[in-house]
């Protein structure tokens, strides 16, 4: 289905004060992060390489109904719209948990990550359930939690019909799809939210290849993982939790410049990442990401730099606590768009 390697990576620490200033610096207008040294946006290679996704495949669109239903009921269980009024369009992913067995399986306070991995494989249980139904459950319990996550405690029910049928799961560009279902929850996530939308473990581990700011190091016995994402033991560290978003506001506007990591993927072969090589034609290309009802674009002209090409001084104001700032163009820049035009690839 295109999620294997993905789901290797064992849980870790999200960086809640370092992602709540990194999404503030979110500008809807150009779609890119503003930085004190420039534009910065993930892309498709980013996503390759960090989660194993495929990028590249047939889009994830598909009609939108008024009432899911008949499809819970089908795919699912009829346990999950028993008592419930039509029409039905989203799922409490309490729910979902609670059929896999996992209903309490937060992490305690005193419990260390690996405590707590173990802890929750042990308590996976899809009560006797037909294999196919048991990886309905599941891919869907995963999809509301973290690759297509909201900023609500519900799945919208239109994934589930992309899982209809499983065998063919596998051609779809999961990773276009998580990408522009993250754009396209930045602009509300960015506006002083205490919830987060998207799958933000991907972001987090982005910024960190970029500007790694107290955080840990990857760890040596993974250095050979795939995904790069799996290479990474991102625990509690009294470095980072204990400090405020405020902290982490002052860091990156005094980041030094010549330490931003443009191009982190040097020396990796393609070889040993399958969703790389074969998205690998469409890094260089302007994009439509299309997850089911949002359309987002990736312009990379604001990346030239990630892609090895010039890249001129921009001008951008330091964003305060409650800064915006305007993105500026330059001849340089125009001149590189109009010379590779703009592809559309989904």
């Amino acid at each position: 289905m295109g999620f294997r390697h993905l789901l290797l990576v064992r849980p870790f620490h999200l960086d809640v004060p370092y992602l709540e200033a990194l999404r503030e610096r979110w500008e809807e207008d150009c779609k890119a992060f503003i930085m004190p040294w420039g534009h910065m946006i993930p892309t498709l290679e980013d996503v390759a390489y960090l989660t194993g996704l495929p990028v590249q495949g047939e889009p994830v669109v598909g009609l939108k109904r008024r009432d899911y239903y008949d499809d819970i009921a089908e795919l699912l269980w009829p346990e999950f719209v028993v008592g419930r009024r039509r029409p039905i369009r989203s799922i409490l992913l309490g729910s979902l948990s609670e059929a896999m067995g996992l209903r309490g399986g937060r992490r305690g306070p005193l419990e260390t990550l690996e405590e707590f991995y173990t802890r929750v494989r042990g308590l996976l249980d899809l009560g006797g359930r037909s294999e196919e139904r048991c990886v309905w459950i599941f891919t869907s319990y995963f999809f509301g939690c973290l690759l297509f996550a909201t900023q609500s405690s519900q799945m919208n029910c239109k994934f589930v019909l992309l899982l209809r049928d499983l065998a063919q799961a596998g051609r779809y560009a999961w990773g276009a799809a998580m990408l522009g279902h993250l754009f396209s929850l930045l602009p509300s996530s960015s506006r002083r939210s205490q919830s987060t939308g998207g799958f933000t473990p991907f972001l987090q581990i982005w910024g960190y290849t970029r500007f790694p700011m107290g955080r840990r190091t990857v760890a040596e016995e993974r250095q050979t993982m795939v995904p790069l994402m799996g290479r990474w033991e991102v625990a509690p560290d009294p470095r980072v939790t204990d400090r405020r978003a405020e902290d982490v506001r002052v860091a990156l506007n005094h980041y030094p410049h010549e330490q931003v990591v443009w191009t982190p993927y040097r020396g990796e072969a393609d070889t040993s990442h399958p969703a790389v090589a074969a998205g690998r034609p469409l890094f260089d290309r302007h994009l439509l990401l299309l997850c089911l009802g949002t359309c987002e674009v990736l312009y990379l002209e604001l990346v030239v730099r990630t892609l090895g090409w010039h890249q001129p001084a921009i001008e951008v104001p330091s964003l305060g606590r409650e800064g915006h700032s305007r993105r500026r163009f330059f001849a340089e820049d125009r001149d590189w768009g109009e010379e590779h035009g703009s592809t559309v690839a989904y």
